[in-house]
C-alpha cells in the first residue's frame, strides 16, 4: 500500500515538473511573459496565457493561440470572464487607497473603482452625482485614465489635480471645467493608473470596476448602479 502511494506521488511530482517546464517554454515565446502567466486551461490540452488583465489560450508548443471567451455550456458560465474578473480584483487590490482619490460615505456598503478622465463628459456627469452615490452607500475610488494619453492637456490636468493641497476638491473643480493650478510634484499616480487601465482593457471612461471584478464600461446612474450592486454583493 505504501509503495503504491509512493509511486503515485512520484508520478504526480513528475507530471508537475513536466507541466512547469511546459509553462516556462510557452512563456519564452511571448515577450514579457513569465511561467506564472501560464496556467493549465479548463480545456485539456490547452494552456491559459495571462496578458495583463486579459486571457488567451495557447497550445503546449506555443505555436497556436486562441482569443475570445470560453464557455462551459453545461453550466452556461463564461469561464474567461470569470478569470478576467479575478485578475481585475487582484490588480486593483494592489493599488492602495493612498494612490487613488476616494469619495466615501461614513459607513459604505459598496466600493467601486472608477477610471476617470477630467475632460470626459460622462465622467463629469458621474462626478456631479457623487453625493448621491455616497448617500446610497457607494464608496468611489478614482483612478486617472486620460483618454488622450501621455503629455496631453487632459494628462496635465490630472497631474495638477493630484498635486493640489486638497485633491478631492481639485478634482471636483476640474470636472466643473475650472482651471486647477498646482506646483508640479513627483511622483504622481497618473502614469501607473493609465498603464493599469490599459492592462485591464479600459477602452473608454468612465469605466467602473466592482468589488467582484466586473467591469461596467460607461456611466451608470446612482440608483441603477446600487440595484445592480445589490445583486452581486459588496
Amino acid at each position: 500500500m505504501l509503495r503504491s502511494l509512493a509511486f503515485i506521488l512520484a508520478l504526480t511530482l513528475a507530471a508537475s515538473a513536466v507541466q512547469a517546464d511546459t509553462r516556462a517554454d510557452i512563456a519564452k515565446k511571448f515577450p514579457g511573459a513569465t511561467a506564472e502567466d501560464v496556467q493549465p486551461a479548463p480545456v485539456p490540452g490547452l494552456f491559459e496565457l495571462r496578458r495583463g488583465g486579459d486571457i488567451a489560450y495557447v497550445t503546449p508548443d506555443g505555436r497556436y493561440a486562441l482569443t475570445g471567451d470560453l464557455y462551459d455550456l453545461g453550466s452556461n458560465r463564461n469561464l474567461t470572464e470569470t478569470r478576467r474578473r479575478d485578475l481585475r480584483k487582484e490588480m486593483l487590490a494592489a493599488v492602495p487607497d493612498s494612490q487613488t482619490l476616494v469619495f466615501s460615505p461614513k459607513d459604505p456598503k459598496y466600493t467601486i473603482s472608477v477610471f476617470t478622465d477630467v475632460d470626459c463628459g460622462y465622467c463629469r456627469k458621474l462626478h456631479s452625482q457623487i453625493a448621491e452615490y455616497n448617500r446610497l452607500g457607494v464608496r468611489v475610488r478614482y483612478l486617472f485614465y486620460p483618454r488622450t494619453g501621455p503629455d496631453t492637456e487632459s494628462w496635465h490636468k490630472a497631474e495638477s489635480v493630484w498635486c493640489s493641497a486638497d485633491r478631492n476638491d481639485a478634482l471636483t473643480r476640474a470636472k466643473r471645467g475650472e482651471t486647477v493650478k498646482a506646483k508640479p510634484c513627483s511622483p504622481t499616480p497618473v502614469a501607473k493608473d493609465y498603464r493599469l487601465g490599459e492592462e485591464l482593457g479600459v477602452q473608454g471612461t468612465p469605466s467602473i470596476v466592482l468589488a467582484n471584478g466586473e467591469m461596467l464600461p460607461g456611466y451608470v446612474p446612482p440608483a441603477m448602479l446600487v440595484d445592480h450592486l445589490k445583486t452581486v454583493g459588496r
